[in-house]
């Protein structure tokens, strides 16, 4: 199984998403944000947290220009995985691989702490280790993870299962407390928690452990 990450300037969680997938089976593969392929192969491309571009305009605005992200816009329409985790999931919003946009917190603040993080749906490759409605203990670490969408693609998204995790109490402001959402095909996940500063028992946590081994499953599974 072999995983791509990508790379920007200002990416700071890169390095935690390569050990997660490592210790999960993957072989993983760092992608600048300049290059224009991904390598050959790849099952799964994460997309990292931290501030690529400084976020500058609008947080992931820049990033989504860049030219590996063409990449894996690509990778995506054929199919492929995408996960993309805190400012991965901005960079989606803004290359239209997720609907919806992150917006400033509510409390204009930015939050660093762990929070309670509801499954909502098991039915996907990231959740398929977890029950429907178990709760996870996964941190936060975002000044611009407040989730909106217009009411018809809320609506949406809830009729057909794709908000993968919700937030146990109103932490940001997120329309309907929604943490996470996938694509229509359920291959590409984007969340503002972090699951790869939950995969160690030195992190306080190993409840984001189950997803990079659920990802890993499906694929050796396909």
């Amino acid at each position: 199984m072999l995983a791509a990450v990508t790379v920007f300037p200002g990416s700071n969680c890169d390095r935690d998403l390569k050990c997660a997938l490592e210790a999960a089976g993957f072989k993983v593969a760092m992608v600048w944000h300049k290059d224009t392929a991904l390598p050959p192969g790849v099952d799964l491309v994460g997309v990292p947290g931290g501030f690529s571009f400084g976020d500058y305009l609008r947080c992931g605005a820049i990033a989504a220009q860049a030219p590996v992200m063409r990449a894996v816009a690509d990778h995506a329409a054929r199919g492929g995985y995408v996960l993309g985790i805190c400012n991965g999931f901005q960079v989606l919003t803004e290359t239209r691989l997720l609907p919806g946009a992150l917006m400033r917190n509510a409390g204009l603040k930015f939050i660093c702490k762990t929070v309670d993080l509801v499954v909502e749906t098991p039915d996907s490759a990231f959740t398929a280790g977890y029950g429907r409605g178990q709760v996870l203990r996964i941190p936060i670490a975002h000044h611009d993870g407040n989730y909106q969408a217009d009411t018809d693609t809320l609506d949406r998204l809830e009729g057909e299962g794709r908000v993968a995790f919700r937030y146990g109490t109103d932490v940001n402001g997120a329309a309907r407390q929604i943490a996470g959402v996938l694509s229509d095909n359920r291959r590409v996940l984007g969340m503002m928690p972090h699951p790869e500063r939950a995969a160690e028992t030195a992190h306080g946590s190993t409840d984001g452990r189950q997803m990079f081994a659920a990802l890993a499953g499906t694929l050796v599974a396909a």
